[in-house]
């Protein structure tokens, strides 16, 4: 049966490039895991193994470390926007590049005034601790004209101990679930957001202030809304970014219900008034939906929610 040869890409994936910023005393850190992927006029590779139009993945690698060096990193979309650029640029048989950055975070580690000589003070500004909260992602496409912007961040795990409850949903013959009218709501946020920047010629974004806010937002709308669904506090939370900020035009979530069950302390004798609970790690509820400003149409594939 004859066959064909349908969407492909190659590239090197997952470049751990870290930046170092000495500005003076004082440093600065970007911390970058980046996969570079190349499509374009690649049916001979396929075909018949000819390497012609190939640009080996080690030259990709190369790049990477080299545009940190020449570029700097200003911010992941900024670093990614210049490397797709100049694969689809510099390379007649790559039509497209497609550009996936995780970014680490680093916090300064304060220190004590009585010490200020040494590690914290104004002269010295060196030392850091890895920060433990979510991941940074982005994805950059470009196909020699239009481009892509997604970004997002995942792993950012969040609490409300109370204003949540969950009752008066369907109940059938399999139903053992009790109504709740005072629970811990706990997940750990994967969200995606399109960006309405398509034109290189076009005035970008503030990447890093957009980020920031985007986050702002969807934490301020988590602690502000009083839930009795995931789903209710996952629309409230994209819709509160998409109002706020009108470089993003659809937004994308998957928020596990990480279960929190109230333990049985009856056979001890004790009474657990909504103070003692198993925090349980699987199964788990998964809610996921996409947020879009009205009249604009869906573009996130679903199963892009982490990058």
């Amino acid at each position: 049966m004859p066959t064909i040869l349908g969407q492909n890409q190659y590239g090197k994936a997952e470049n751990r490039v870290v930046k170092i910023t000495r500005d003076g005393d004082t440093h600065h850190i970007k911390d970058l895991n980046v996969s570079v992927a190349l499509s374009g006029d690649m049916d001979d590779v396929h075909y018949s193994g000819s390497n012609a139009n190939v640009l080996p993945t080690d030259t990709t690698k190369n790049t990477v470390y080299a545009f940190a060096k020449e570029y700097g990193i200003e911010s992941a979309e900024q670093f990614g926007i210049h490397l797709a650029r100049h694969f689809v640029t510099s390379q007649e048989p790559i039509q497209r590049a497609r550009i996936r950055i995780e970014e680490y975070a680093w916090d300064r580690i304060a220190t004590s005034d009585n010490n200020s000589k040494f590690i914290g003070s104004d002269e010295v500004n060196h030392s850091f601790v890895r920060k433990g909260q979510e991941l940074r992602t982005t994805q950059i496409t470009f196909d020699g004209e239009n481009w892509e912007v997604l970004s997002g961040l995942k792993n950012l795990t969040v609490m409300n101990s109370t204003n949540s409850e969950f009752w008066g949903y369907v109940k059938d013959r399999y139903t053992t679930l009790k109504e709740a009218y005072d629970r811990i709501l706990c997940t750990d946020v994967a969200s995606v957001w399109r960006y309405n920047w398509t034109n290189d010629e076009d005035r970008m974004p503030n990447w890093d202030k957009s980020y920031a806010q985007a986050k702002k937002h969807m934490l301020e709308a988590f602690a502000e809304t009083y839930s009795l669904s995931l789903q209710q506090t996952l629309y409230q939370m994209g819709s509160r970014v998409i109002n706020s900020r009108s470089e993003i035009d659809e937004i994308r979530f998957s928020l596990p219900n990480n279960h929190h069950f109230l333990v049985d302390l009856e056979p001890f004798g004790l009474k657990n008034d909504n103070e003692v609970y198993f925090a349980a790690d699987r199964p788990y509820g998964l809610i996921e939906a996409t947020i879009l400003r009205d009249g604009v149409e869906p573009k996130i594939p679903v199963d892009m929610t982490n990058l």
